[in-house]
């Protein structure tokens, strides 16, 4: 144990977690399978924390009482270092607390609390956004989880499947600089069942906004090796992504709040997607990973 990093176990997993931008590095069997990307040279990080926006804000300004801040993509978390509010040996949690830094990019006063805690079958990522200013506390959140892809040597990317816990017909959203295109698209998703393929990512990530499911299986179809299945509360969209220059991972994201419109230049506190957490409240979202290597 580090200050740097913190591993928690149990029963056959372990998970590692830096205290740098709250990120989960590391979600392990104990047969030696890695669920989550490594941070190779395709794309450096594991699986940030997106916070206080996800996405891009047009011209990556935020507007403000007649005041404008730089704030760009995913906003700041995932790029500064949280404090270890306790270290356990199958849980752990870290504090990001508002501060001069953080001010001078967006003007609120918050606490992002991650909560990870380890059971015998997965993991829980618990995400606590509390207000502790004086007006309302605009903001959006989301995970950017990589995972291997494929899970196992010697089989294709083309033979896993992402599977929904419903069918999801519900169009689909693209970006186009970072920015949401206004017009939706069909949905790529056959029932419940995504087949995943490079080509699914030439445009970019695929963002259901009119999501049915809270749960989605990551598996390959002849339902062999290693498998990862996800399940969020309080989440409303979900992204996935990838690169098509052959990068093996592949990004279950959940999301609350999207990147900005095209088109939409207004105040941040009118920016669709947000959540508006009242001085004192707070806003709690989780998603669990259970993963197996059978």
């Amino acid at each position: 144990m580090t200050d740097d990093t913190h591993t928690i176990r149990s029963g056959r997993l372990g998970a590692t977690v830096k205290a740098q931008g709250a990120e989960m590095c590391s979600l392990r069997h104990e047969d030696g399978t890695e669920f989550v990307w490594q941070a190779g040279p395709a794309w450096p990080r594991h699986a940030p924390l997106l916070f206080p926006i996800v996405g891009r804000l047009a011209n990556d300004e935020l507007r403000h009482r007649g005041k404008t801040y730089r704030l760009t993509q995913h906003g700041f978390a995932r790029d500064n270092r949280f404090v270890w509010a306790e270290r356990g040996d199958s849980r752990c949690v870290l504090v990001l607390e508002d501060s001069e830094a953080t001010r001078a990019l967006y003007p609120f006063a918050f606490r992002l609390t991650a909560t990870y805690a380890l059971d015998d079958r997965g993991l829980d990522l618990t995400l606590t956004v509390t207000n502790t200013g004086k007006e309302t506390l605009p903001a959006s959140l989301g995970g950017h989880p990589a995972f291997n892809w494929p899970l196992q040597a010697g089989v294709t990317k083309e033979s896993y499947a992402l599977t929904f816990a419903q069918a999801e017909p519900s169009p689909i959203r693209r970006v186009e600089g970072g920015l949401m295109r206004v017009a939706a698209e069909p949905s790529p998703v056959q029932g419940a069942v995504l087949p995943l393929s490079e080509s699914l990512f030439v445009d970019d990530a695929v963002i259901f906004d009119q999501i049915n499911s809270t749960a989605v299986r990551y598996a390959s179809r002849d339902g062999g090796g290693p498998w990862l299945a996800m399940s969020w509360r309080g989440f409303r969209e979900l992204g996935v992504w990838s690169k098509t220059s052959g990068a093996p991972f592949l990004c279950i994201e959940p999301w609350r709040g999207y990147a900005s419109p095209m088109g939409f230049e207004g105040e941040f506190v009118d920016k669709p997607g947000l959540m508006h957490i009242a001085p004192g409240a707070e806003e709690q979202l989780l998603f669990r990973i259970e993963a197996g290597a059978s």
